[in-house]
């Protein structure tokens, strides 16, 4: 599929007053790419031991922003809050749009195949991914929530999230947003100087009360 083929979305969903969450496009691949290198070296958020480059994920990456289904959203500071905002409403959207194509990425977060066999299509993993400067402030719970919301008009039934057992604050955070345990891989990773048991966390998503703002 192509970039034409994904449903119609708006430039981008405010998360608050502070954040906007959209669609990635091809040219923030190195900006997802940092972030996710920075998450290696503490040993919670992935498996991946060693930084990888722009060039080893533009395969990943293009088929994330071109599918209809399993799409990486990105987070942005919002141009200005609405108590900033301008009385001009022509000057305030053109604000916006302006602050979407220059302000850094945050966060990012992806659905991915659970499994790539076609019966698996209705279950999704989710990844979610801070820069290190704006972690524990609430970011991660509230793109996750809006992913959440996200997931039923994608076709998707079930999220999956695969954490360390370690991890105990995305642990807490999946926790409180309703995921159950819904298996344990003990021992399964080999994290250079540790061995890492593997939690998987589920939780069943519906229409109802879901909403695109």
């Amino acid at each position: 599929m192509t970039a034409t083929s994904l449903p119609a979305l708006a430039p981008s969903y405010r998360l608050n007053d502070v954040w906007s969450v959209q669609h990635a496009r091809a040219e923030d691949l190195p900006e997802v790419v940092a972030i996710y290198n920075q998450s290696i070296a503490g040993k919670q958020a992935t498996a991946q031991l060693t930084p990888v480059t722009c060039e080893e994920r533009a395969a990943w990456f293009a088929e994330h922003i071109n599918s209809p289904t399993r799409p990486i959203y990105v987070v942005r500071a919002r141009a200005q809050s609405r108590e900033q905002a301008s009385e001009d409403t022509a000057q305030t959207v053109q604000s916006v749009q302006t602050n979407q194509k220059t302000a850094p990425i945050v966060a990012w977060g992806s659905f991915s195949d659970l499994y790539a066999r076609m019966a698996y299509h209705i279950s999704t993993e989710m990844s979610i991914y801070l820069h290190q400067d704006y972690q524990a402030k609430g970011l991660g719970s509230l793109l996750t929530r809006w992913m959440l919301t996200q997931a039923p008009s994608l076709g998707i039934h079930n999220v999956v999230a695969l954490i360390f057992a370690h991890n105990q604050p995305s642990l807490g955070l999946f926790g409180k947003l309703g995921f159950e345990q819904w298996g344990y891989m003990p021992k399964v990773c080999d994290m250079d100087g540790f061995i890492a048991d593997v939690v998987m966390l589920g939780k069943a998503v519906t229409s109802e009360g879901t909403s695109n703002k």
